[in-house]
């Protein structure tokens, strides 16, 4: 599957409206104007009015666009104070962000009063294009949690199985992932995975089928798997990695990225609404990617 196809679905829908904190960063302002190009959404782009214009005008001008709203803000933090102000209003559907501090952005999304806070675990959920590979890959939680406990993967699992469904994937099959493919009492990952599969099957974690633990090897090869005589409905043709750790998720994710050049867009779910925290490091293409995918999964 291609990443191409999530903008195509999203240009689908009613059009959304994205609020960007702190919108003076050339990349952002790059994928936005590709975006726009597009018909993939609107834009309310907060931030310093004239650095935006500025870095507008390098992108062709698109200061004058209809689908375009600047409102300028003193300071970042104000910025993203306000962008999540606009998503709480219903003035916006997805938040976005720019160029502003990790922290700065997610201390307005959990502020009592006005943020995004939907009563359950933010998650990382990313969506890969791997190369020779003929069907998404979706890891989770490469970004936000990092020692999840039982209940916390529980919900990461319920989040991305949310973000699966909307690009097209009905009935997701979930791999909770270990270094086994047992359960070793020592192995924390692996008694969290078995439980995990017993709340799928009792119906506590719906709308997906989970099986694990399993390695990553017999998670996405049906070679691998058939050659340990591993007999599951999730086995080889898995559609979400559940990482056990942020140290996983982060080496896998940046491992697809370099190693197997794959493309890929994510989002933060489990607030009010999507959330696009791309790092400085991804490429303006990866940036549009999220945004497809935050669009497709607004509510």
């Amino acid at each position: 599957m291609e990443l191409d196809s999530l903008i195509q679905r999203a240009t689908q829908y009613e059009e959304k409206t994205v609020a960007v904190a702190a919108a003076e960063d050339h990349e952002v302002i790059e994928a936005v104007s590709e975006a726009v190009k597009r018909n993939l959404a609107k834009f309310l782009l907060f931030g310093d009015k004239e650095k935006i214009l500025q870095i507008l005008e390098e992108h062709g001008n698109l200061a004058s666009s209809d689908k375009i709203q600047i409102i300028h803000t003193n300071s970042s933090s104000s910025a993203a104070e306000h962008a999540v102000k606009a998503v709480k209003l219903n003035e916006a559907n997805v938040l976005m962000k720019g160029n502003v501090p990790t922290a700065t952005i997610l201390k307005a999304v959990l502020n009592k009063e006005y943020g995004l806070r939907a009563g359950s675990v933010l998650s990382h959920v990313a969506v890969f294009e791997v190369p020779g590979y003929d069907r998404y890959t979706i890891v989770t939680d490469a970004a936000m949690n990092i020692a999840p406990d039982l209940d916390q993967k529980a919900q990461i699992i319920k989040n991305s199985v949310g973000i699966a469904r909307s690009i097209g994937i009905d009935k997701p099959l979930v791999a909770p992932i270990a270094a086994v493919e047992v359960v070793n009492p020592a192995m924390q990952a692996t008694l969290d995975a078995a439980a995990l599969s017993v709340m799928n099957k009792r119906g506590q974690i719906t709308n997906c089928i989970v099986d694990g633990p399993l390695a990553l090897d017999n998670a996405v090869s049906q070679i691998a798997a058939e050659h340990k005589g591993i007999k599951s409905e999730v086995a080889g043709q898995a559609d979400i990695l559940l990482v056990p750790t942020i140290e996983v998720g982060n080496v896998l994710y940046k491992s697809l990225i370099y190693f197997a050049k794959a493309k890929v867009g994510a989002v933060i779910a489990g607030a009010k609404a999507p959330i696009v925290l791309t790092s400085r490091a991804d490429s303006a293409e990866s940036k549009l990617y999220s945004l497809a995918l935050a669009i497709c999964s607004a509510k």
